[in-house]
């Protein structure tokens, strides 16, 4: 479809306005109310100079008004950036001049880091506070001011040539903005999202609207739960493409994860579908399971069809509790901000979680360096890439984009620098990013396996693998480890889990012991934050090990 998101919300907001488009609580927002909220909102942020491409950045909570504003931005064409509600105020400044913000929405608790923030960056045109209770922030505008203040904006023409500008998380670097075409983000995440729904793609915005009152006659609409913050492309681009089914958006209320207050809304609203990511979500979601049946009030999870996890490991322990209720799809997807699944691993209603494994997505393929598509059982190990619909380019980094977004052989490919191997059946086994590659005598070593490996052991919550700089190894392998509460577990029975699957060479040097380890709002690993911890814990010095 060559249609902007705005475009394609307005006419699914036309043809349902009482359907419920976000839920939070008590609060029911229902289309038509969401549309003319945005609307309003756009027509301010018009006034203070928002034009086509500008950037408006948002590092909000899960609110209807971090969507509202999400939904605004399109309306006038500009862009809206997701930030991390967690960063400091010097991260939070690197990204507004990096991202050459015009405008920012932020949750009023967030008011120290965004007002420090604010004074070091050139640019801002104004900044808008969520009411949350807090004071307002001095010389900032209140975005429910703005909402009552302001007639809806005109509607106006637009294209799926307009711009989508996702920032990734920063795991192996700082933050960069990722650029697609509305047409191709649309593509990317509707064609999952009809095929679900039994419908073909439909051509443009009037057919959308039309899916959107087909799925209501049926009983079929979504109502899709995010558990992740916003920031977290996966949960933007499931609510995104929940919206353009006609769904509703279920917002927890907590601002950190609580599984029983997830469940809770799963039974209130009749959840449908559950993104999560890894095993920092789906670990409490088992626990919160476990202890309501041990109370003997059971949550009803029956409305949920699918669970979808991405960004994370989710271990096999946590999917089996999950495949071992209801009668949900639990996908679990590898992949990058840089051009979506590469990988997906899927496990039916009613099969063993065991059974499951990673197959390519349709869109990916295993290359070689050298651009030669690797063939399944191939001892090679390849990298994984992404055909289109892709992101175009990095913004303001030319360099970088040219690196990623290849053309081999007339064929435009993402390739992020993931790696894996693909076995004679077609499965793949994931290794990791190379910039994370640890080289240890000059073996080369992915820390995702090492930690898949440590993670199969029963008594490991989570666990990171870096390399430690070694006058002998060059890089030591070293494993950063966080046991089960009330298990316990020894050095030696790490190094022997990782050794009755891997070579000897991956077998960490030395394991560190934590009581958590912590990782980023939308569940992603920290590795700078595991190599200090690492390397304060001291070198390992083993030789024979």
């Amino acid at each position: 479809m060559d249609e902007s998101w705005a475009t394609l919300w307005e006419s699914v907001a036309d043809a349902l306005p009482e359907g419920l488009a976000v839920v939070r609580g008590e609060r029911r927002v229902r289309w038509a109310e969401l549309d003319e909220r945005a609307s309003r909102l756009a027509a301010a942020l018009e006034d203070v100079g928002v034009r086509r491409e500008a950037k408006v950045a948002i590092v909000a909570y899960n609110t209807p008004e971090h969507l509202e504003a999400v939904f605004a931005a399109y309306k006038l064409r500009a862009c809206p950036i997701n930030l991390n509600f967690r960063y400091q105020a010097r991260e939070l400044a690197e990204v507004l001049e990096d991202s050459e913000s015009e405008v920012l929405v932020f949750h009023g608790s967030l008011a120290e880091q965004v007002g420090s923030a604010r004074d070091t960056v050139n640019g801002l045109r104004a900044v808008i506070q969520i009411d949350d209770g807090s004071p307002l922030l001095d010389g900032a505008l209140r975005f429910e001011d703005l909402i009552q203040a302001y007639p809806p904006a005109r509607r106006i023409p637009r294209s799926g040539d307009d711009i989508q500008l996702l920032y990734t998380g920063g795991t192996t670097g700082s933050p960069r903005g990722v650029m697609y075409r509305h047409s191709a983000a649309v593509e990317m995440n509707a064609f999952a999202a009809y095929s679900l729904a039994g419908l073909a793609l439909p051509s443009d915005a009037a057919a959308a609207a039309r899916c959107a009152v087909t799925l209501r006659e049926r009983g079929l609409t979504p109502t899709v739960l995010p558990a992740s913050p916003l920031v977290h492309g996966t949960a933007l681009n499931l609510s995104a493409a929940g919206w353009l089914l006609g769904g509703t958006i279920v917002f927890l209320e907590s601002r950190s994860f609580d599984a029983h207050e997830l469940w809770r809304a799963v039974e209130r609203e009749g959840v449908t579908q559950i993104g999560i990511v890894g095993d920092a979500f789906a670990g409490p979601m088992i626990t919160a399971l476990e202890e309501a049946e041990a109370n003997g009030r059971p949550y009803d999870v029956s409305t949920v069809e699918r669970v979808l996890s991405s960004g994370a490991p989710w271990s096999l322990r946590l999917k089996r509790g999950l495949a071992e209720r209801g009668s949900m799809t639990l996908v679990e997807t590898i992949g990058a901000s840089e051009g979506g699944p590469t990988a997906v691993a899927v496990v039916p209603p009613g099969t063993r979680a065991e059974d499951s494994r990673f197959v390519l997505g349709e869109r990916a393929r295993l290359l070689t360096e050298n651009g030669t598509e690797l063939q399944p059982g191939s001892t090679e190990v390849g990298l994984l890439a992404m055909m289109p619909p892709i992101p175009f380019a990095y913004f303001n980094d030319p360099v970088r984009s040219e690196q990623v977004f290849r053309m081999i052989g007339g064929q435009r490919y993402s390739i992020c620098g993931d790696y894996a191997k693909q076995e004679a059946d077609g499965s793949v086994v994931f290794l990791g990013r190379g910039s994370l590659c640890i080289n240890t005598a000059g073996e080369k070593v992915f820390p995702e396996e090492v930690e898949a490996a440590l993670r199969a052991h029963p008594a490991v919550l989570d666990a990171n693998v870096v390399g430690i700089a070694d006058e002998v190894w060059n890089e030591a392998v070293t494993a950063v480890v966080a046991l089960r509460p009330d298990w316990s577990a020894t050095e030696e029975e790490m190094k022997e889990a990782v050794r009755d699957r891997l070579a000897g060479y991956k077998v960490p040097k030395r394991v560190v012991f934590v009581t958590n380890i912590p990782r980023t709002p939308a569940g992603k690993a920290q590795y700078e934050w595991a190599r200090r911890v690492a390397t304060d814990a001291g070198s390992p010095v083993d030789p024979l090990g």
